[in-house]
């Protein structure tokens, strides 16, 4: 597997994800800041970019895949929601921090080493969860969307976000020790 799953860590309290990436920093980090990038393959949206700004997302899940990818019922309504997140740290090409439910939920970083010329170390961090809930929903978000990162990052077909989707929320359940 060219991809390389390098360390998750799943509690109540935070998310942590490390992930290898097959391209260069320049690349991924135009994918986390570039909202038509980081459409495909977690939600783009108005951006300011430097700390204070708005970081706009606008959830649209079913362009995620590549085939049509029919939306599970109980995230319907969520379809098509624009909101924006404040950026709290911004590091140029190597980190950018933002809230979530404007800091309600936490905060999420992502940060990025250079390993080489032509791969990329990720790692995402989501503190400050609320508890076991919010990590089984944020842990499948953030696993799910990695995966079609690497996948966009590596050239490959995605069949089906909400097959990953539901993939990445059952290994969060079980590192909780929660029924899938």
């Amino acid at each position: 597997m060219a991809d390389t799953l390098t360390g998750d860590t799943i509690t109540p309290q935070m998310l942590r994800f490390e992930r290898e990436l097959a391209a260069p920093i320049e690349t991924v980090w135009q994918y986390l800041v570039d909202s038509d990038l980081r459409a495909r393959w977690f939600m783009g949206g108005p951006t300011q970019l430097h700390e204070g700004g708005a970081l706009g997302l606008t959830m649209r899940h079913g362009n995620l895949a590549d085939e049509t990818d029919p939306m599970p019922e109980r995230y319907a309504p969520y379809d098509g929601k624009a909101w924006s997140e404040t950026i709290t740290k911004l590091e140029p090409p190597r980190l950018i921090a933002f809230t979530w439910s404007g800091g309600e939920a936490g905060e999420v970083t992502i940060e990025l080493d250079r390993i080489g010329n032509d791969r990329t170390r990720l790692v995402l961090t989501h503190a400050g969860l609320r508890g076991p809930d919010d990590a089984r929903n944020f842990g499948g978000g953030w696993g799910s969307h990695l995966a079609v990162l690497e996948r966009r990052l590596e050239g490959k077909h995605i069949a089906s976000f909400w097959a990953l989707h539901a993939q990445a929320e059952a290994a969060a359940a079980k590192a909780l020790g929660l029924s899938a």
